[in-house]
């Protein structure tokens, strides 16, 4: 399995561990590095053009726009690891069955959440206690955001197809094109056109639209590759392969939709605090979205080298690929947690003059130091737990991060101890170091040296 010029197909089991974590990570990294500069883009743009009222109403739309994203991550995110274990187990035909069951299961689950979030969105805006001021601005945001659920489905699966085969640069050029057309929509819509909230969420859309048209492109060129033929009488789900991927799929989604509905319940009691308290929880999420984008693509990467690792055999790896993330990961945690402790103003500060929301800003430093310490530690275990196809400690850290520590914290200190907004903050940092703790007694336990082939029976 050797990797040719021009071929999707990557041997990550051959070279040195962080030699080849890193390469494999990069265009993972600046893939999200676009992602979340486009996402601050609409928050920077609204924030300066509409004022306070905008970057509220971009915050808690963003926070629906995820309630209708976590199936697409869970299912994608098993989908890959399963393509990455077909290709390191040599498995063509098992690959291309795969990639017809995502294509007709994510579009089919596009088109239900769809209809869903059309009748409901309203109500979830307001379960959110979004204040008054802001409420037609969120509901322009979040509508147009569900009505382009089938671009944020077709990209999420695509990208997964790629990463499992080996494949991250693709994947950053299509992120590449949504955030540039992105960006210059923004400030089209949002201030020569003075559409507000609802400017940013249609330039999300197009650029997202755009950028699957090109990658789905991609893949139709190279259709021999992924060993899909693209006609339409193989865009099925194949019954082979559906009970694998459901069977690591569901715990990921499980494990997203705890994780979303958790921060929504802690958000929702957030909200309550007021605009400028909206505007700096929302400010500080896509502040740590900057290191979550280094953590993101080194569990990425790291899920999908172990996958093939244990796919071929070579187990002497895998505790290799999970140290080498961890300082990966430490290295612009700490630099941005330093950053945040000396310079907390001058960050808020780029998205919005607000004296109240500076003021808050101070007041968040502590917590931000913690929400860093857990984007430092999860990737490495998280990569491991997925990469092993441990479907059980999948479901485990969902129930244990989404519903009893981050709802169960943020209650404690919020209303027992009467910390009030601090309290809330303080619970859902956290929560987010369960992983680390459940994925350490994992490694060394060894359970994931149990190679029981998780393409026909995940753990």
């Amino acid at each position: 399995m050797s990797e040719k010029k021009g071929e999707l197909i990557r041997d990550l089991t051959t070279g040195s561990v962080p030699g080849t974590l890193l390469k494999f990570s990069m265009p993972l990294f600046l893939s999200g590095l676009l992602q979340m500069v486009y996402n601050m883009v609409d928050m920077i743009v609204v924030g300066k053009f509409v004022g306070t009222e905008g970057l509220s109403a971009v915050s808690i739309g963003g926070e629906v726009l995820q309630l209708i994203t976590f199936v697409a991550m869970g299912i994608s995110n098993a989908g890959q690891i399963l393509i990455s274990r077909y290709v390191g187990e040599n498995r063509k035909d098992k690959v291309g069955e795969m990639v017809g069951t995502l294509f007709t299961l994510l579009m089919s689950l596009a088109l239900v959440i769809m209809v869903i979030f059309l009748f409901s969105y309203q109500g979830i805006i307001r379960w959110l206690n979004t204040p008054q001021d802001i409420y037609e601005y969120t509901r322009q945001y979040s509508i147009t955001c569900i009505y382009g659920i089938f671009f944020i489905y077709g990209y999420n699966l695509v990208s997964a197809i790629l990463r499992g085969m080996g494949d991250s640069k693709h994947p950053f050029m299509f992120i590449a094109i949504a955030s540039v057309i992105n960006a210059i929509l923004d400030v089209v819509f949002v201030g020569p056109m003075h559409m507000g909230p609802l400017g940013a969420a249609l330039a999300t859309v197009i650029g997202q639209g755009v950028s699957f048209l090109f990658a789905l492109r991609l893949l139709y060129r190279n259709r021999e590759q992924i060993y899909f033929d693209f006609k339409p009488g193989h865009f099925r789900i194949y019954g082979s392969v559906i009970h694998p991927l459901l069977a690591l799929g569901i715990p990921m989604v499980i494990q997203s939709a705890a994780i979303t509905f958790s921060m929504l319940f802690v958000n929702s009691y957030i909200n309550t605090y007021g605009t400028t308290a909206v505007a700096v929880t929302g400010v500080a999420r896509k502040l740590e979205t900057m290191i979550g984008v280094v953590s993101q693509a080194i569990s990425s990467a790291g899920g999908a080298m172990i996958a093939q690792a244990l796919g071929a055999g070579k187990i002497d790896r895998v505790p290799k690929v999970v140290l080498h993330a961890l300082w990966i990961v430490a290295i612009p945690a700490s630099i941005m947690a330093l950053i945040m402790y000396f310079k907390p103003e001058w960050l808020f500060g780029l998205f919005s003059d607000d004296p109240a929301v500076l003021a808050m800003a101070v007041v968040y430093i502590p917590v931000a130091l913690v929400q860093f310490l857990g984007a430092t530690l999860r990737p490495a275990n998280f990569a491991l737990i997925n990469g092993s196809g441990n479907s059980k400690l999948n479901l485990a850290v969902a129930l244990l991060d989404g519903i009893l520590c981050r709802i169960g914290l943020a209650l404690l200190l919020g209303i027992v101890f009467q910390w009030g907004i601090t309290g809330f903050w303080y619970g859902n940092a956290l929560s987010g170091l369960v992983p680390f703790f459940i994925g350490g007694v994992y490694l060394l336990s060894g359970g994931w040296k149990d190679r029981a082939s998780i393409s026909s029976n995940a753990a």
